[in-house]
């Protein structure tokens, strides 16, 4: 089916919220305008005519195609990553964003709500304040637990619960791997090794599948997210 009307993304690169986002927008095949906000100086638009609360991802939908700095009052303006992936589902329904399933689709949103209960708290914990990896290890184990024996959340095809999670998922492989956080030397990769080893073997698969998507390929940048994790304040030793 074809796009009827306009979409505008507003995004910010290394955002895994926008990622995911993305990613959906790359998987439905749409037709879309990227526009990159600043978060250090979110321009006086963006916050006055797209999304008062500030933050990215945000979409306006529909109107007349203009300028991103100009907004039409015509459009509908979305904000939340959850309910922009809802949206875009919604929207295009032949994507398999979501399921037709109504039990499938039930899995999706529990998979998402498991994921958003735990992991963004789980990441600070051990990336930013030096806790023990008990934290994300619980995340990985309670996600895994959701998952079938083979393929993605909801099974064979992936959805917008596996693209919710791909991001932050793949943000924390790539740190372990190149050992940056705040944690003792040598930590990152030993925590790695675990997520690699038989207790968590189903998990580190489902991660691979997760990256192998040419949805995730068109819109992961590894590199930058060393970058980060090398540059950012929060990710430095003392």
């Amino acid at each position: 089916m074809a796009q009827a009307k306009q979409i505008t993304f507003y995004t910010h690169a290394l955002s895994p919220y926008c990622q995911s986002v993305h990613i959906a927008l790359e998987e439905a095949k749409a037709e879309y305008t990227s526009y990159h906000v600043d978060l250090k100086d979110k321009p006086a638009f963006f916050v006055n005519e797209v999304n008062p609360v500030g933050k990215v991802p945000a979409l306006t939908y529909g109107g007349p195609k203009v300028s991103p700095e100009q907004p039409s009052p015509e459009s509908a303006k979305l904000r939340e990553s959850r309910v922009i992936l809802e949206f875009l589902a919604d929207l295009f329904p032949d994507s398999g964003l979501l399921p037709q399933d109504p039990v499938l689709r039930a899995k999706a949103r529990l998979f998402i709500a498991v994921f958003d209960a735990q992991a963004f708290d789980a990441f600070k914990a051990y990336f930013w304040m030096n806790e023990p990896a008990t934290k994300l290890l619980d995340v990985f184990d309670a996600l895994q637990k959701l998952l079938p024996a083979t393929g993605f959340a909801t099974g064979e095809k992936w959805s917008i619960a596996d693209m919710t999670v791909a991001p932050l998922l793949s943000t924390v492989v790539t740190l372990l791997e190149n050992d940056l956080g705040v944690y003792p030397v040598g930590d990152g990769r030993n925590t790695l090794e675990v997520l690699r080893g038989e207790r968590f073997a189903r998990f580190s698969t489902y991660i691979d599948d997760l990256q192998a998507q040419p949805g995730f390929k068109a819109v992961w940048n590894k590199d930058a997210q060393i970058t980060t994790g090398k540059t950012n304040a929060r990710f430095q030793r003392k």
